[in-house]
């Protein structure tokens, strides 16, 4: 359905020098999104290495995060990112999101299900909320860069289903897209990333139709899509789940039928939000809607860049 702008290419990792291999099988900007980076302020505020506000208070790596917990469900793997061996391991804690009424006690267990590599010259690797019963690796084995590791899951503190990445050298942490002084942002140095991967400063994740404006718990379940509806339906909505809002951006819906555009608004966020779901609709005026294909259309906007576009359709049924 979407496609992600992915306007910010770093340079690539210098030629003989440690790099990280993209850790997931998925499509990023497709089927995975980047939520969050290295925290790079050091006051209790948060800035990502562009010093924008995609990360935490102490955020100690990347989240790649997944749409939904379908898309969990049904498996992305997880992929070593260097080649090294596996220190250590943890396996056998629930994939349950730290604020759900019946969440583990995880004390001291943040990370959740989880592999640590080490590689050469004082590199590691940790690799965080692996799906429980996924692994596939023991600690001596040596992997390389590409190994199956596990899937992704929703183990230790995570809200979300994503693979949180730490990058350490020497025991500090070091942050991939840009490894220089990791108490500022702004000036960034050579990624370690080979090939580069992409800054995404925002976009869409996920977009759907519904008779009436979905709960947010459904949509990032996954649960929220509906491919037909009848012609006697209440209400058309057009929903799009969005992530790493600012200010001023602008997320355009249109919705069409067989007889032509029945809506069309453009939104507009005032405030910073990770995640945000926006929508449209109209309620059913006659006795029915025409039956035939109906499309949906949405473009994301931050100033004159396009973060990202895509379009759906839904059958109505007579």
């Amino acid at each position: 359905m979407k496609a992600l702008a992915l306007t910010l290419l770093l340079a690539p990792a210098q030629a003989g020098a440690f790099s990280l291999a993209f850790p997931l099988d998925c499509r990023l900007g497709d089927t995975c999104f980047i939520q969050q980076f290295t925290d790079r302020d050091p006051t209790p505020a948060a800035r990502d290495f562009t010093c924008g506000p995609l990360s935490y208070d102490d955020h100690k790596g990347t989240d790649f995060a997944l749409p939904t917990l379908a898309d969990m469900a049904r498996g992305v793997t997880v992929l070593a990112a260097a080649p090294g061996t596996v220190r250590t391991t943890r396996d056998g804690m629930a994939d349950i999101a730290a604020n759900a009424p019946n969440a583990p006690d995880i004390t001291d267990r943040d990370c959740g299900n989880a592999v640590v590599i080490t590689h050469a010259d004082g590199w590691e690797t940790q690799y965080c909320h692996l799906k429980q019963g996924s692994l596939r690796v023991k600690p001596g084995d040596t992997v390389t860069a590409g190994t199956a590791l596990g899937q992704i899951g929703l183990s230790g503190n995570t809200e979300f289903p994503h693979l949180h990445l730490s990058l350490r050298h020497n025991g500090a942490v070091v942050d991939p897209f840009s490894p220089g002084d990791t108490a500022s942002c702004g000036t960034t140095s050579p990624s370690l990333w080979s090939p580069p991967v992409p800054m995404q400063p925002g976009g869409l994740v996920d977009a759907g139709f519904a008779t009436a404006i979905p709960d947010f718990e459904a949509v990032k379940a996954g649960t929220a899509q509906n491919p037909t509806l009848g012609a006697h339906s209440p209400a058309l909505v057009l929903w799009a789940h969005v992530f790493g809002t600012r200010p001023g951006d602008r997320l355009r819906l249109t919705l069409t039928g067989p007889k032509g555009e029945i809506l069309s608004e453009t939104i507009r966020f005032d405030k910073t939000q990770a995640r945000a779901m926006p929508a449209i609709g109209k309620r059913l005026r006659g006795l029915n809607w025409p039956s035939g294909i109906y499309q949906g259309q949405l473009t994301y906007r931050r100033g004159t860049t396009e973060l990202g576009h895509g379009s759906l359709t839904l059958k109505v049924l007579p």
